[in-house]
């Protein structure tokens, strides 16, 4: 479904897990319905503290409607959402 994804804003890293150097990958469940919006969502697996943070960026994907035979349909799919914190820039001296 990568190629069909138009629009997926970043989450929002929640500031606890930032503080506590939580990173991880969540796993969510999702269906799509035929306009292309987030129909449903299941966590699969991930770090519960950042699960909700996945969840609420993802429900604001869009995607070019999946097709089959011509007509519009409903797709399942796996999303991935990767929280990773990125040290600060390098000072320069």
């Amino acid at each position: 479904m990568e190629g069909y994804l138009i629009s997926a804003p970043r989450p929002q890293y929640p500031p606890q897990a930032r503080m506590d150097h939580i990173e991880g990958q969540v796993a969510l469940q999702a269906t799509i319905s035929r306009s292309g919006s987030i129909e449903t969502l299941h966590v699969v697996k991930g770090p519960p503290s950042l699960r909700g943070a996945a969840i609420d960026a993802v429900r604001h994907w869009r995607y070019r409607p999946y097709t089959a035979d011509g007509q519009a349909v409903k797709v399942a799919t796996m999303v991935y959402v990767d929280f990773t914190l990125r040290p600060p820039p390098a000072m320069a001296h």
